[in-house]
């Protein structure tokens, strides 16, 4: 059982996925390398495309949009309108004290 011993195959042919029976000693290595490697680019293009996003008309404010957590303009818009809620509801605030006092 067991097929018998490796077929012989010719030792000049070069293969760009190392060839017959190929097990490099250092695959591991290599292959952390190539995960971290791809991972740093695949950083640095999201970095960038989330820097250079930009959005004529904003989200609704109940609708999910997954750029709404990393979209720099995005996140100062949703800001500027929680400001001017909070604002507006101060101000209702000091109306019906006011009218409380009267």
């Amino acid at each position: 059982m067991g097929g018998g011993p490796k077929i012989p195959y010719p030792k000049h042919v070069w293969s760009p996925s190392g060839g017959w029976y190929a097990q490099p000693a250092n695959w591991k290595r290599n292959t952390a390398i190539a995960i971290a490697c791809m991972f740093g680019i695949t950083a640095c293009v999201w970095k960038i495309s989330a820097e250079l996003e930009y959005r004529p008309r904003m989200p609704e404010p109940d609708r999910f949009y997954p750029s709404r957590y990393w979209s720099r303009q995005i996140i100062e818009y949703e800001r500027e309108q929680k400001a001017k809620a909070e604002a507006a509801k101060r101000e209702a605030e000091a109306k019906a004290q006011q009218q409380q006092q009267q």
